[in-house]
């Protein structure tokens, strides 16, 4: 593996700091303290193809591979103050357009993907139910075969994206007595489909500018060609579309965490308390050491797991291990960003708060860090 740095890598990488920078980081904070959603900026990311990073060019995409598109978004990370904007946008990438990439029929990949790439539409994986959290043996949503397609039953929850999404990617039984794997089939849903209703919106601690509610389907037929993939196929589409979440998602972490280190180092330097800069205390310049190191370990592990999905056959452990590792760190490294700007970090005007608020989260979605232990174990044979 080479991870050395194309030089179009490297226009990449800088164009999309700069467009971040540059467009994104307007009004955060208000922004999160009202839970608001700015479509806006969401339609800048469309235009700067942020939502069609790893989609074929001939649908809209920039047709980026996984290394590539790891490190737009360790870039997008790193250049977008908003962590809800940058998480909505990878849940649609990850969870549902790439899916629909790589197992969609010719005619829903011309019909769809141009407007998810141009970020038109707005998508929202629909999976997790309010009795099986990380259990997606427990399903209960059912799609029943009828004269010319399915009609589906069920509440998801917890969708990202779902309060604002165009198109909605529902996981639903179709065979109870295969279970998961081989009972359970994915579908193409839009939002303006008869019986299908946005329910309770949820108020988050944290990535409170990336919407997320419930999604209710009460009988909504969908056309056969409206299944994506095969009968039974919906196990494998969703794992795969994990992989691609657990690697690629925490690479905008990445970003943060170098930002949040970046600031850090310049306030340790210049603020001064007995006579000298926090810097030269001990407890400061460790936990900046520490930062550092997370950082560089997270960064390998992220271009790893991304190579990893194109080329091997461990692309699942290796997600999962870089999910835990980089959430596990992210998290650290916003606490101890905080402990060293002291009581400003503690204040919501300075924004160091809301990283330890939003850096929370990540520890729980695409599977909790138990989750992804447990994984990893079952690969171990354990």
């Amino acid at each position: 593996m080479d991870f050395s740095v194309s030089s179009e890598q490297r226009e990449i990488i800088e164009a999309i700091k700069r467009f971040a920078t540059r467009e994104l980081n307007q009004d955060v904070i208000s922004r999160d303290k009202d839970q608001i959603f700015d479509r806006k900026l969401w339609d800048k990311c469309g235009e700067m193809g942020l939502t069609g990073l790893a989609i074929d060019s001939e649908y809209g995409g920039m047709g980026y591979d996984a290394v590539t598109t790891s490190m737009a978004l360790e870039a997008f990370g790193y250049g977008c103050h908003d962590n809800g904007l940058v998480f909505s946008v990878c849940a649609h990438l990850l969870a549902c357009t790439v899916p629909i990439n790589k197992h969609g029929s010719q005619k829903q990949k011309n019909e769809i993907l141009p407007d998810l790439c141009s970020g038109k539409y707005i998508a929202v994986n629909a999976m997790t139910e309010p009795d099986t959290g990380s259990n997606p043996f427990a399903m209960k949503s059912t799609a029943k075969a009828v004269e010319g397609g399915y009609l589906l039953n069920g509440t998801k929850i917890f969708s990202t994206n779902g309060p604002i999404a165009d198109i909605a990617l529902v996981y639903a039984m179709t065979d109870k007595d295969k279970g998961f794997h081989g009972g359970i089939s994915a579908f193409l849903v839009k939002s303006d489909t008869p019986g299908f209703e946005v329910g309770q919106k949820f108020e988050k601690m944290g990535l409170r500018t990336s919407p997320i509610g419930e999604l209710v389907f009460n009988d909504v037929f969908v056309p056969a060609d409206a299944m994506l993939g095969a009968v039974g196929g919906g196990a494998r589409i969703f794992s795969e579309s994990m992989d691609w979440e657990r690697a690629c998602l925490v690479s905008a972490h990445v970003g943060t965490m170098q930002r949040l280190l970046e600031g850090a180092i310049s306030y340790a330097r210049t603020r001064v308390q007995g006579g000298q800069a926090i810097g030269k205390n001990q407890a400061v310049s460790h936990r900046l050491a520490s930062m550092r190191t997370r950082i560089e370990a997270s960064r390998l592990m992220a271009l790893s797991a991304a190579w990893a999905l194109e080329n091997s056959r461990m692309a699942s452990i290796n997600a999962s291990m870089t999910k835990l590792f980089i959430s596990e760190a992210y998290q650290q490294t916003a606490m101890d960003n905080l402990q060293i700007y002291g009581g400003n970090g503690f204040m919501v005007e300075c924004e160091h708060e809301r990283y330890v608020r939003d850096s929370t989260g990540c520890t729980i979605y695409s599977g909790t860090s138990d989750i992804q232990r447990n994984i990893i174990a079952g690969w171990l044979g354990l």
